[in-house]
Parts: C-alpha cells; structure tokens; sequence
C-alpha cells in the first residue's frame, strides 16, 4: 500500500545518501571522521529513530518501511548502515523498556543524533561460561568480565550492555562508552584499539573489559529470561537479509556502470540475469516479512540466498572491473568486502548451517 509518509522518508534518504554519502563511500569505508559526519547527516534529517513512537514525537514508521531504509544505505554504505543500525537497535530496546525515566531521559534526544548510542549483547549468543556476568547488589548490579564487540567507540557516547545474571537471565543496562578508572572502588573499564576488520574499519569496533562496575537500577533498559536471544534471532531470522540485498543492489550499480562503458553484451546479459534474481529474491522475502508464522526453514532459505546472492554479485562486479578492482579504494572491492561482512552479521547456527547448504550446492560437470 502507498503510503505519503513512507515515500517522503526514502526520498529523503536517498536524495542525502545520493548527494552526500555515495562520492565519498569510500572514505567513510576507512575513515571513522567521514562516517561520524554522515551519521550526523542522518540525525540532521530525523533519520536516526524511525521506531520512535509518535507520542515521543517520532516517525513511528512500519516494519516494511524501516526495511526499506535499511537496503537504502547499504546500497551506498555498508559502514554507515552498519554504525546507524547499532543506534536503531538502541533506540528500539529503550522504547521497549518499562523505565519511564530512562526514556524521557535519552528518547528525545536519538532521533535527530544529539543522542548517539550502541549496544553490546551479541555475546548472548555464544554457547558455555558467559563472558560478562551481573551480579545483584543493593541498588543496582555489578558487572564484571567482557563484551567482546561494541561498534561506535568514540562516536557513541554510551552503549547498551547485556550480562549473564546467576540465574542465566540477562540485565540490560546502559553504560558509558568511555574509560573508567576508579582505583577508590576497583572500577574499571577498558577498551581494546579498533579490530582491523575486513571492511568498515571506520566503525571503531572494539571489546570492552569491565571490573566491578556498578550498574544503577535507574540505568536498566530491560531483564530478559534465559535464551531470550535465541528466541528473537529466530524471530527475526530475516531482519538481516536487507542489508545484503542492499549490498547486492550496490553491486550491480557498478555492472550497470561498467556496462556502459564496455560494449560487452555478456556483460549485459550477466547484469539482466542477476537483477532479475535479485528482485526474485526481495520480493519473496518481502512477501514472507508479512507472514510472521511462516516455517522458519523458508525463512532460513530466503537469508541464506540473499547472502549468497549478495556475494555472488559483488564477485561479478570485481570481474567485471577487471584488474581495477584489486585496488582497495575501488567501488567493487569495497562492496566485495562488504558482502563477506554481511555474511556473517547477525548469524546463528541454523543461518550459518543454512549459508553453507546453498554454498556447496553443486553441478556435476560432464
């Protein structure tokens, strides 16, 4: 269905990404400087919140939509959608959550960036001894051990952490995102130098070592019972594949590119064939969005073949550039690079068991 509201905020969005972010997708790829100042960009445009509910002045935009914009800046920027989702995330628990004061606190601040925030709970997901744990102590918790990824350093101001409590429960809390030392109470937090990741370096991806930190009942986003991650990737098994599609449409910008100035009718063909499967792809995924119920086996399939997808036509748009692409600063090794991050974002076990079932399908040659 059409929706006024909707097409204004894409519009927007692409005319910003389009005329700000595209001729220097690049740069923000490598430097943490470019992409902080596209993120402003975004909040310049109200961009930053839009599962803001209306009674806090927000977009309250519907899931498709926020999908929608999702694909939108991955097609230009695979960092900057990656750093904006951290602070949707953000936002989308506060929203959630039953502190009434935590909200008037940060909420009208997030949309338009006054109020930069990530999160760190990725670690929930990771099987045996939990690596940051809360115990409970009068007022509030005390946390101690690590959260070995928090994306943002010295671009958001705080995170949202999540540690084990006793009870395998986890405690949602938000923290600051700075060095602490305290040598009166032994309270320290820490944080590792950026990871030398594949692409997206400039999203200041870190770990972070906590030592006794007092978590204040006032600064507890949520409690969620013991697997509750498990639950909610399952739920939301599809919420990732955006991002790949959008990294496929990057792709086949550059063939398109290419295609005009090579007069290679392979080069067509190769370009038709995969745009078409492409849309294939967005629509079926789009189509099982509005079934929640649907099997979760399909809804494993649809990622996995947008990822696949998404790599095999970043892998046709380095051939197509042929040599150039080696370079680092060239558009189909970014995106190339950015399909491999994609890979692996958000992925479980069943997405990785999935990934790698489409990924040795193979012909027998004769």
């Amino acid at each position: 269905m059409f929706s006024p509201k909707k097409s204004l905020i894409l519009e927007n969005a692409k005319s910003y990404l389009l005329e700000q972010v595209v001729v220097v997708a690049n740069q923000i790829d490598s430097s943490s400087q470019h992409l902080f100042a596209a993120l402003q960009g975004l909040g310049d445009l109200g961009l930053l919140a839009l599962g803001l509910p209306k009674s806090w002045g927000g977009k309250e935009v519907e899931e498709q939509t926020f999908n929608d914009f999702q694909e939108l800046i991955a097609r230009y920027s695979g960092a900057l959608v990656f750093l904006q989702t951290q602070h949707q995330s953000a936002v989308k628990m506060i929203v959630a959550s039953r502190n009434s004061s935590l909200q008037e606190k940060y909420l009208p601040y997030m949309e338009n960036g006054k109020c930069l925030m990530g999160v760190g709970f990725s670690q929930l997901r990771r099987m045996g001894k939990p690596t940051i744990t809360a115990l409970p102590v009068p007022g509030g918790y005390e946390l101690n051990g690590v959260v070995p990824w928090v994306t943002g350093y010295g671009m958001f101001s705080e995170f949202i952490v999540a540690a084990t409590l006793p009870d395998g429960c986890a405690v949602f809390g938000i923290v600051p995102f700075q060095e602490i030392h305290q040598l009166s109470t032994g309270t320290r937090m820490t944080f590792s130098a950026p990871a030398r990741l594949a692409a997206m370096t400039s999203t200041n991806t870190v770990s972070a070592t906590v030592c006794q930190y007092f978590l204040p009942e006032g600064q507890v986003v949520s409690t969620k019972p013991a697997g509750w991650i498990h639950e909610n990737d399952k739920k939301n098994v599809l919420r990732a594949s955006f991002v790949a599609t959008g990294c496929g449409m990057a792709g086949l910008d550059v063939m398109e590119a290419v295609s005009q100035q090579k007069s290679l009718p392979f080069i067509v063909d190769a370009l038709t064939s995969l745009k078409q499967e492409l849309h294939h792809c967005r629509h079926a995924i789009r189509k099982m969005q509005q079934h929640p119920e649907g099997e979760l086996s399909e809804k494993l399939r649809l990622r996995s073949w947008a990822i696949e997808l998404a790599n095999r036509i970043a892998h046709a748009a380095v051939t197509v550039s042929g040599g150039a692409a080696n370079y680092s600063h060239h558009q189909a090794q970014r995106i190339y690079r950015e399909a491999l991050v994609f890979t692996v974002t958000g992925q479980t076990t069943a997405v990785m068991a999935a990934t790698l079932e489409r990924l040795v399908r193979r012909e027998i040659c004769k």
